[in-house]
């Protein structure tokens, strides 16, 4: 899998390492991502998402289910 998160779809980016002198070196930004599982009651099971903390928050703001069902009619994931 991909350091992406599913609910968000926070990717890493690109930029810069500054120094004092400003010499420029790339480096990479990554999301901060977590494997969880969560209990859908709606489907009486257990799924593993791959979310970020600001997904975390999304999914507590709008509910679990409302978010899977946005999922599935992205194309995303398969529920049932």
């Amino acid at each position: 899998m991909s350091r992406e998160c599913q609910i968000t779809g926070k990717k890493p980016i690109t930029g810069f390492y500054v120094s004092k002198s400003n010499r420029k070196t790339k480096r990479r930004f990554l999301p901060n991502l977590w494997n969880k599982r969560f209990f859908v009651p709606e489907l009486n099971k257990w799924i593993t998402l791959k979310v970020s903390s600001a997904g975390l928050r999304n999914i507590n703001k709008r509910g679990l289910y409302t978010c899977l069902k946005e999922l599935e009619t992205a194309g995303e994931i398969k529920l049932n």
